[in-house]
């Protein structure tokens, strides 16, 4: 039987078999060559120790309802963001798929994939799968560059340099920014910020950022600043390094208590605009831009070429290690990038 990666508990992870049903005509089956997981997001469910497992959010109220469980917080649950997989039956009432096409799209890691065929996208020739499994943070890179409107010879600052802070860095320069810092703790993660383009990249640990970012411009500091880590002291640097009237954006999801965040000083005297950012919130600022826009914008960019993630998959592990691999990830961030599953190992 198949097998599937799942949280069984808070914590936990383990390969579990699953039954194939029968397919229906209007559906494709793949096996799944490559898969991805998505970390911050993943990780908040999998722990299941942040406000979103105690308290629902209420989509018409838009709250958190307090002391009311969140329904899909349940587990098992499963873990897993991307997929590319080859075809391998097409159900009678589905045209333009063949046998062994390669196609796309989010799901869970597992080793194969029923899809509609309505909601089949083929691969375009030529896209690596690297590439493909970055398509959903470049999304959400993408949402937040647009957002706080980054313009051409624009100076910025990307905090946190996991999968969305890398295309962020990327995204910026794509945009027109003249000149991009990017600031994470993980050395490796600079590193590939650096080898794909950043400016400069500093270690919050050992500098003042805010500091240095106003050293280097002339004690103006950065007209936007992007804040993609979840880290309160990340917020708290990216406050410091905006310049007067600058704009801050967050992508992030912040976990916990924002400890060591503090508003008195550089927030209400440079009058910073803080925007919270999310690229599957609906309706846009902008008119004409939503999700599938936008989406489709950072796919474009992803093929051809503009955005690269051709060594931002760290580690590619098989999928028989994959559910340790995610346990380790989730304990020791400093050893990873982005998880990439590679099923043909």
């Amino acid at each position: 039987m198949p097998r599937e990666l799942i949280a069984d508990k808070p914590g936990s992870t383990v390969l579990r078999e699953y039954e194939e049903a029968p397919l229906n005509p209007d559906q494709v089956r793949a096996k799944t060559v490559y898969s991805a997981v998505k970390h911050g997001t993943e990780f908040r469910g999998f722990q299941a120790n942040t406000l979103d497992a105690s308290d629902r959010f209420d989509w018409e109220w838009r709250m958190h309802m307090r002391g009311q469980r969140q329904p899909e917080t349940a587990f098992p649950k499963r873990l897993g963001n991307m997929y590319v997989a080859e075809v391998i039956e097409v159900g009678s009432d589905v045209t333009g798929v063949q046998l062994g096409d390669r196609i796309f799209g989010h799901a869970s890691v597992r080793e194969t994939h029923t899809v509609s065929g309505d909601k089949i996208e083929k691969i375009p020739e030529g896209v690596s799968w690297k590439a493909l499994m970055y398509t959903d943070p470049a999304s959400v890179a993408v949402n937040g560059i647009r957002e706080g409107n980054i313009r051409l010879g624009d100076r910025v600052a990307v905090f946190g340099l996991g999968a969305i802070g890398l295309m962020a860095a990327q995204c910026a320069k794509v945009a027109g920014a003249s000149w991009v810092a990017a600031i994470d703790p993980i050395e490796r993660r600079c590193s590939a910020a650096e080898a794909h383009g950043a400016d400069v990249v500093f270690d919050p640990r050992e500098v003042d950022v805010g500091l240095e970012i106003k050293k280097i411009t002339g004690k103006l500091g950065v007209d936007v600043a992007m804040e993609t880590s979840g880290s309160a002291q990340a917020m708290y640097d990216a406050l410091r390094c905006t310049r007067y009237q600058g704009t801050v954006v967050s992508t992030a999801y912040y976990n916990r208590p924002m400890e060591g965040l503090n508003f008195t000083g550089e927030w209400h005297r440079n009058r910073i605009r803080i925007i919270a950012c999310r690229s599957a919130s609906e309706p846009y600022p902008d008119y004409g831009w939503d999700i599938k826009r936008n989406d489709q914008l950072a796919n474009d960019l992803l093929f051809a070429g503009k955005l690269k993630a051709d060594n931002l998959l760290d580690p590619i592990v098989a999928f028989e290690d994959v559910a340790e691999a995610y346990l380790q990830m989730n304990e020791h961030p400093e050893t990873a990038i982005k998880l990439g599953v590679d099923h043909s190992l």
